[in-house]
């Protein structure tokens, strides 16, 4: 009895495991400009979460954190972080599938509702200053 639930267990993380989306972000007035993944850890150099990057740098033209470009900016129609922002970055799967758009903007259609893009909504201003210290609070 106890094999059959630990390999039930062991089943059922692997599935998980391999369900795991990667989330990416994309950018622009036709959502075509890669701006990052938004779930991959710090070492991988597509991350918003590598500040080393051009994803997850403060001064990266590609960066939702540089408040001085298209991406990041609180006054950009392409910033998450504009709550009037007509196109701010899709965020998909790597399959294709939508989960709607991280966004201030309450009045966003499909404004995405997942958890992480909730949390950064809410907390862009101090994520922002510590991009790396947020990651280990989301991710560890």
């Amino acid at each position: 009895m106890g094999f059959k639930r630990f390999f039930l267990f062991v089943s059922i993380l692997m599935c998980r495991a391999f369900q795991a989306q990667t989330l990416s972000l994309y950018g622009g007035s036709d959502q075509n400009q890669y701006l990052g993944c938004l779930n991959c850890d710090t070492f991988n150099k597509d991350s918003v979460w590598n500040t080393y990057g051009d994803y997850g740098n403060v001064y990266s033209s590609k960066s939702i954190w540089n408040a001085y470009g298209n991406y990041g900016s609180p006054y950009s129609t392409y910033s998450p972080w504009n709550s009037y922002a007509s196109y701010p970055p899709a965020i998909v799967d790597q399959d294709g599938n939508f989960y709607g758009y991280l966004t201030l903007n309450t009045y966003k259609s499909e404004r995405s509702d997942l958890e992480l893009a909730q949390v950064l909504c809410k907390y862009h201003e101090s994520i922002k200053k510590d991009i790396s210290g947020w990651y280990d609070r989301l991710f560890r």
